[in-house]
């Protein structure tokens, strides 16, 4: 088992032994914009990633006088999470979605990609990707996306991939919330299950 409590003083980064602040737009030989078309700029900045002193990591999306925008992105440093067959592995994250006048623009994920993205960053989709949970425009709404294969089209139907659509998610906005994802290989028919705390949402087999 391996957790981050964000334990630590207000407005200090977080452990530089557990996550790594990805910064600019494009990873290292990567499709620009990070692959989605985004305007902001990754900063290592405090203003934009920072414990808060009571157990959380807060990241946040600012805009400058000359409306230039800067946010987040942080990664484990740990690229070892994986289940072997009989065993099942879960990903858990307590977050609380932007909650914003107007929440336009805003695209909070948690998702976990193949170990082998890592330095490479030309292998998606076939490195595989999750995405635990994807919230679009400030929606009380979540969605979780399965990538793989080949893009365009593919066994995943990229560029777009495999998705539950969208999914009821009240409150998300101003409260916290589990969100969780579970690989399954005890079974014959291995599955990814995903929930919302607690509650199933999407099954993929």
């Amino acid at each position: 088992m391996w957790r981050d409590d964000f334990d630590g003083t207000s407005g200090t980064s977080p452990s530089g032994a557990d996550w790594i602040l990805r910064t600019g737009t494009q990873y290292p030989g990567g499709a620009a914009k990070w692959g989605t078309g985004e305007v902001e700029t990754m900063s290592a900045s405090t203003a934009n990633v920072s414990l808060d002193g009571t157990g959380k990591l807060a990241i946040k999306a600012v805009r400058d006088g000359a409306g230039n925008w800067t946010s987040g992105r942080v990664e484990t440093q740990r690229t070892d999470f994986a289940p072997q067959p009989g065993e099942r592995l879960r990903f858990t994250a307590r977050l609380k979605q932007p909650d914003v006048p107007n929440a336009m623009g805003y695209w909070p994920g948690f998702r976990a990609t193949g170990a082998a993205y890592r330095g490479d960053y030309t292998n998606w989709p076939a490195v595989g990707e999750t995405d635990i949970m994807t919230d679009v425009n400030g929606r009380s709404q979540l969605s979780n996306t399965l990538h793989c294969g080949t893009a365009p089209d593919g066994a995943c139907n990229e560029y777009g991939g495999r998705t539950s659509g969208l999914a009821t998610c009240d409150g998300c906005q101003t409260g916290f919330h589990e969100y969780t994802q579970i690989i399954d290989r005890t079974r014959s028919d291995e599955e990814i299950r995903f929930y919302l705390d607690g509650v199933q949402t999407w099954v993929v087999r």
